[in-house]
């Protein structure tokens, strides 16, 4: 099964620091965590029941190397991310987008 994904805005700006942040912390690093989302979300458009669901019909899927999870739904058509948040974050700041 492979699906269209889709990144809500608020995904991207999450995207966005995390990267800005990582790449401040060492030349970079912002780029390798980017990579390894896209390599995420590369499997999670290839199986995207493969992740658990941790909220009503929200899957999370978590990044290897960065304490990073994409909070994602599989719609009918397409996969939403709504977020991409660190994992210390309380989980409201995601859930309060689905």
């Amino acid at each position: 099964m492979t699906i269209e994904i889709r990144l809500r805005e608020e995904a991207e700006a999450d995207l966005e620091e995390a990267a800005n942040w990582y790449h401040q912390q060492k030349r970079g690093l912002g780029d390798e965590f980017l990579d390894e989302v896209v390599t995420l979300l590369h499997s999670i458009r290839q199986h995207p029941l493969a992740y658990p669901l941790i909220y009503r019909d929200t899957r999370r899927a978590l990044t290897k190397r960065f304490p990073f999870g994409v909070f994602y739904r599989v719609e009918s058509e397409y996969i939403v991310v709504v977020a991409v948040m660190h994992a210390s974050r309380h989980p409201s700041r995601w859930q309060i987008r689905t």
